[in-house]
Order: C-alpha cells, then sequence, then structure tokens
C-alpha cells in the first residue's frame, strides 16, 4: 500500500452499539461525521514494559507486559450545531463506550469502542479559531478494514 496524506480523513461516532464486535457489526452502523475535525490523534495497541535485573547477571532482561490501546484526541472548530459534536457531548455524560470510526483518505476505515472522557471548548486569542477539544480512552482493539484493491 502506498503512503497517503491525512487530507480527506474523518471520524464519525455511533452512541449506538454494534450487534457484533467485529467488522460486519461495524459496518451496519450509521455514524455520524464529526465535523470541522482538524486532527484525529493516534491510537493503537502499546505495551508495558516489564523488566527483571537478576543480581548475578549485569543486564536487564526485558518482556512485554500488558497492553493499552491509547488514547484519541481530536480537536475540531467548535460547531455546537454539528450532529456529530453534540454526540461526543452527549457520549461525555455516559459511562457506557462511544464507538467510533476513523476512515482514511484510502477507504481505509478503523472501528473501536471509546469512552469521550473530555471535550472542551478553547478559545484562543482574537485570530484564533474557537475549537473544541476531546479525550477518548481506547476500550476496544481496534479492527481494521481495508479496501479491495
Amino acid at each position: 500500500m502506498a503512503w497517503q496524506t491525512a487530507a480527506g480523513a474523518s471520524l464519525a461516532i455511533s452512541l449506538t452499539a454494534p450487534a457484533t464486535f467485529t467488522e460486519a457489526g461495524y459496518s451496519a452502523l450509521t455514524p455520524k461525521v464529526v465535523g470541522e475535525v482538524t486532527n484525529v490523534g493516534e491510537f493503537g495497541k502499546e505495551f508495558a514494559l516489564v523488566t527483571h535485573n537478576p543480581l548475578a547477571e549485569r543486564g536487564t532482561g526485558k518482556r512485554k507486559g500488558s497492553y493499552n490501546n491509547g488514547t484519541l484526541s481530536p480537536t475540531m472548530a467548535l460547531d455546537p450545531s454539528d450532529e456529530g459534536q453534540q454526540d461526543m457531548e452527549t457520549a461525555l455524560e455516559s459511562d457506557q463506550p462511544a464507538y467510533f470510526q476513523v476512515t482514511l483518505q484510502d477507504g481505509t476505515a478503523y472501528w473501536l469502542a471509546g469512552l469521550v472522557m473530555s471535550y472542551r471548548p478553547t478559545v484562543g486569542g482574537v485570530d484564533d479559531v474557537v475549537t473544541a477539544a476531546c479525550t477518548i480512552e481506547v476500550d476496544s482493539t481496534p479492527i481494521v478494514k481495508i479496501p479491495a484493491a
């Protein structure tokens, strides 16, 4: 697969869980695109480092421990009338996960469940766009759908 830019990528949200946590289940959802997103952020599995330092050996042994699927930190121009942004605020008030789709320029889609932990308007200076910053704790291993060539 060739590299691509982030231009044309999107973030969408569904407050409804998929019937199954598979590609088919997520594909059946009709998530709302979150408008005015300028950056989605990074996500994906990261393992904790476990080390062991036996006294008789000078070296440090290293292994993988638990893993965390990361945190999405999307930013967007604040638009209170945008249905996707409204769903982000609704998800913030819920203890249940929301379901997200990150779609790339080439149609590759990543589906994941996550807890919206923050949704904060940011008012900067006179020449700044009013934005919203969001924190989504990813609570599932992302499922990837790569479009057929």
